[in-house]
């Protein structure tokens, strides 16, 4: 049992290390065009029902975008989600 254990384990390594590398992904902090057009939005003042209205979309799908934004930048609150673009240079102050 041993012996049939080790070869798949080997032929598992075999099979994982010719697929290659993982393909590269965004760094996280890469916000889509869209969730920018929601950030610049909520920088502007409007609440999640105001920015679905504008966009005709759903106040659930602004929430999702605002939670995906919150996630990638590691955030917790609006904020502090307004505080990280201002210095990340995603949000210009005039």
């Amino acid at each position: 049992m041993g012996r049939l254990l080790s070869r798949r384990i080997k032929r598992h390594h075999n099979n994982s290390r010719s697929l290659g590398p993982p393909p590269l992904r965004k760094r996280p902090e890469a916000l889509t065009s869209r969730e920018q057009e929601i950030l610049h939005l909520i920088w502007t003042g409007f609440k999640n029902k105001e920015v679905a209205h504008r966009l005709k979309i759903s106040v659930k799908t602004v929430e999702a975008h605002r939670a995906n934004m919150m996630k990638k930048i590691r955030v917790s609150n609006t904020a502090q989600l307004l505080k990280a673009a201002i210095q990340g240079g995603m949000i210009a102050v005039r």
